[in-house]
Formats: C-alpha cells, sequence, structure tokens
C-alpha cells in the first residue's frame, strides 16, 4: 500500500474514532482542495499569539463575565423589545450610549421603516366535547377575531398535504388546526409561515399552529406569518406542542371539537426604528473594505430575548469595546450592527442595504451575524466564494484556544446579512452546541436563565479574535458580488 494510500486510511481510521466534537477539527485541517500561497497561509498563522492573547483576556482576564453582566442589565432594564415597542427604541438609545461610553467610534443610528403590530388580549377555550384553556401566542403581523371571538367546530391536520384532501365546503367556517411533527426548524416553519393563508383559500375562519419546537413544557412559542397577497387574512396563532397533539388524536377518532377563539391583535401603520452602529475605525481603510459584526436588538414580546438575540447583538458590540481596551487596532475598520426589525422580517437589514447599495462593492469586505444562540461556541460557518472559503478556514484553525475550530458552510445564522451574502458577499455565522435553542425559542423562557456566563465570554472572545484577524490581514476577502 502507498504512503498517500496508508495516509488516507489513516485518515478515516481516526475520523472514526476520534469523538465527534472534534470531526469539524478534522475536516477544517484536512481540506485538499485549498491551495494558497505559502506566504498568506504564514501570515494567517502569525496571528495565533494575537488570538491568543484576546482569548485569555475576555474568558479568564480583565472582560470576564462582562459580557453576559451587560446583557442581564439590558434585559432586565427594557424586557421584551418588539418592533414598533417604546422598549426598543429605549434600548436603542440605551445601546448608543453605552457605545460612546466605551470609547467607540462614529457611533449613531440609521433610520429603518418595521412593521408594527401590537399584541392585544388573546384567549383561546376548548369548549367541546369538554372545556380546556388552550395557552396560545399570536402570530407576528396576524389580525386580530371579531369582537366576541370566534366559535367554530375544528378540523385538525398533520400537513398540508393532509389537509389538500377536504373540500372548500368541508373546511369553510372551521378552524383550522395545523399540527406538524418536529423536521427542523427549516421545513416545520412553513406551516407558521404559511398555514393562514393555506387555510383561508377553502374558507377557514382562522388557524391555529402547534408551536415550532422540539420539545415543550406547555409554553407557545410566537413567530411572524407571512400572509400571501390577495388572500383573504384570517386569524393565527401557536398553541402548545401538548394541546395540539391532543385535538388532532381527538379529531382522528372522531370527536367533534369545538374552540372559542377572541384575539385582539392589531397592525398599525409603519413605525420608524434604527439600528445601531458603532466602529473600531481601522488604520488604513476607514469607510471601505469594512468587516461588519451584527446581531439583532429587538426581539418578541414574549420572554426577554435575552439569547434571542440579546447575546448575539453583546458580543458583536462588546468585541469592539475588548478590542479597543486591548489596543488592537486593525487596519480594516471593523462596524458592529445592532439591527432591528429583524422578527418581523429582517427590515433592518433591508432597511440598511438599501441606504449602502451605490458604493456596497467598496465599502463592506466581510459580514458576521449571530442568530442562533450563544452557547459554547465551537467554531464559525462561512458563505463566499471558494477563494475567500479558503483563507477563512485558515483563519477558523487559529481558534484552537476555544477547541472552536469547526468549520462548515454555508452560513446558518445569518438572516440579515444574507441581504449580502445570498449575493455573493463573504460572510459568517456562530457554530455553537445550540441543541437546545429551539426549546427556548420565541416563547417566555428565552431568559437570562438560558445564557451561561463562559460560554458568552467564549463566544465574544471568538467574535472578537476573528473579526479582528478578518480586518487586519493585508489582502481582503475575495468575492464573486451578484447584482441582483
Amino acid at each position: 500500500m502507498g504512503t498517500r494510500r496508508i495516509k488516507w486510511v489513516l485518515s478515516l481510521l481516526l475520523l472514526a474514532l476520534l469523538p465527534e466534537a472534534f470531526a469539524g477539527v478534522l475536516d477544517n485541517r484536512i481540506d485538499p482542495v485549498c491551495d494558497l500561497p505559502d506566504g498568506l497561509v504564514r501570515e494567517i498563522q502569525g496571528y495565533q499569539k494575537t488570538v491568543n492573547d484576546i482569548v485569555s483576556r475576555i474568558v479568564d482576564g480583565e472582560f470576564a463575565g462582562k459580557t453576559w453582566q451587560s446583557l442581564s442589565e439590558l434585559v432586565d432594564t427594557f424586557g421584551a423589545r418588539l418592533a414598533g415597542s417604546e422598549q426598543l427604541e429605549k434600548a436603542i438609545d440605551y445601546v448608543i450610549d453605552g457605545m460612546k461610553r466605551d470609547g467607540l467610534e462614529n457611533v449613531h443610528t440609521e433610520n429603518a421603516s418595521v412593521p408594527h403590530w401590537v399584541r392585544g388580549y388573546e384567549s383561546a377555550q376548548l369548549v367541546a366535547p369538554f372545556k380546556k384553556n388552550l395557552p396560545l401566542l399570536g402570530l407576528g403581523t396576524t389580525v386580530g377575531t371579531p369582537r366576541g371571538g370566534i366559535i367554530a367546530d375544528v378540523i385538525a391536520v398533520e400537513s398540508f398535504k393532509e389537509f389538500e384532501a377536504f373540500t372548500p365546503d368541508q373546511v369553510k367556517g372551521k378552524i383550522v388546526v395545523f399540527v406538524p411533527p418536529w423536521q427542523g426548524y427549516g421545513k416545520t416553519v412553513a406551516y407558521r409561515s404559511h398555514g393562514a393563508s393555506v387555510a383561508a383559500k377553502k374558507g377557514a375562519a382562522a388557524t391555529l399552529i402547534r408551536s415550532i419546537t422540539p420539545f415543550s413544557i406547555g409554553s407557545p412559542h410566537t413567530g411572524v406569518q407571512d400572509y400571501e397577497d390577495g388572500v383573504r387574512k384570517i386569524p393565527t396563532a401557536c398553541i402548545t406542542v401538548e394541546d395540539a397533539e391532543m385535538i388532532l388524536r381527538k379529531y382522528r377518532r372522531g370527536e367533534t371539537l369545538t374552540i372559542h377563539l377572541e384575539m385582539e391583535d392589531r397592525n398599525l401603520e409603519p413605525f420608524i426604528s434604527r439600528n445601531s452602529i458603532a466602529e473600531l475605525v481601522g488604520t488604513t481603510y476607514t469607510n471601505t473594505s469594512v468587516v461588519v459584526v451584527s446581531g439583532h436588538l429587538d426581539s418578541w414580546d414574549v420572554g426577554v430575548g435575552a439569547m434571542d438575540d440579546g447575546g448575539g447583538a453583546l458580543i458583536s458590540w462588546k468585541a469592539l469595546t475588548y478590542l479597543k481596551a486591548m489596543g488592537l487596532r486593525p487596519r480594516r475598520t471593523i462596524r458592529a450592527i445592532l439591527w432591528t426589525g429583524e422578527e418581523l422580517g429582517l427590515w433592518g437589514g433591508q432597511a440598511y442595504r438599501e441606504a449602502h447599495q451605490a458604493n456596497e462593492k467598496e465599502e463592506f469586505n466581510f459580514f458576521f451575524e449571530s442568530d442562533i444562540g450563544t452557547f459554547e461556541p465551537e467554531g464559525l460557518d462561512f458563505s463566499g466564494n471558494k477563494e475567500a472559503e479558503c483563507i477563512f478556514r485558515e483563519i477558523v484553525k487559529l481558534m484552537t484556544p476555544l477547541n472552536a475550530t469547526q468549520f462548515e458552510t454555508p452560513t446558518d445564522g445569518g438572516p440579515d446579512i444574507s441581504h449580502w451574502t445570498s449575493r455573493g458577499f463573504p460572510g459568517a455565522s456562530l457554530i455553537n452546541k445550540n441543541e437546545k435553542y429551539f426549546w427556548f425559542h420565541h416563547s417566555a423562557g428565552d431568559s437570562m436563565a438560558v445564557e451561561d456566563p463562559r460560554h458568552l465570554d467564549k463566544c465574544a472572545a471568538l467574535w472578537a479574535a476573528a473579526a479582528y484577524v478578518v480586518a487586519d490581514l493585508s489582502v481582503p476577502m475575495p468575492k464573486d458580488v451578484r447584482d441582483v
């Protein structure tokens, strides 16, 4: 057996024998496609000492615990921060003041028009065959019921395909309950997004959706829904996994179920909110080749948005604060953006793209966004062309002090930056041990109890170190931007 063959077999054996947690590290280190110039590889490797220092000072040094403390002060002061609310706007003012106190540069806001949806009184009760209160949360942008509510019989189905078998005469005036099994967020969320319009096309009076979560202890999970143009708007809300599955079981046994649904949710005129922005200005490139680090500041109106996405917003803000305090100023500007209006449809990102579109190819070098939890970090995922991917793979290898060298593609947790990454700009998001993220997502469980101080420190260290290296490299990140 040749030497190359032996090495190949040994690599496969190592992948099989080492713990799964290290698979991403190995995959990153043995990537056979990349062929970067030796000088660039050595340049990137030369940042190891700087990365080690950043990690040491944020995780074990003078900044340890400060990110968690700042996040707790934010959510304890303002609570939930729904787009269009007074709480969000006051939180934006608070963040801007804090960025200035931290000595960051070019601190300002930029306007973004966001939907202004207000949750009112909400109640659902099973009235037949027995009485039972059904905890619920109206879905974002839903309309309300008529005064006094709706009392209607139920149709319960597991899927859109199953619903296709019902005729408009069977559906008319009914409350349709969709009870999809959890098949991952990306697939299951279609029922929350489109269930109301699918049912309305056949004359349904309202829809109730099984909460989009793999686990429940009797808590409903909200989220935005999307009415289809030209289709009658009907009230829609999420109910708990337990109640949805009970309703489906009883319906399939042939029982007649009746629900009284009352919702006073309202859609008001659009509201002018603001993205919150601060910079660590580069030594060579100030307003070109900018590296963006970001998370969204708005949240749903249940829980306090500590996990979604207070953690992502705070590590983006504090990454700049810590780098400045360490005296680390890269060649390129690092710009922190705390997006507004993400939960109701990525409105802050859209407004920012439109405002900066004229010179975006020159202005932006790289985008980071954290919006999939700030649990213990494992690495970074990436979107971009192959050359940029190879450079970023080398950068991720520097994160060994955090045991966070896993690399994946494409990005998974960067919704706002998808305004750029979907068109060829390079970008990355955080890979972290977020297996329980959707247990708390968009529910009353999104609280500081979910956030671990040390894990948050590690996320902040990873964010600061990766952003610094990208911003300080002698070469910009290659990109193939498509005009759309």
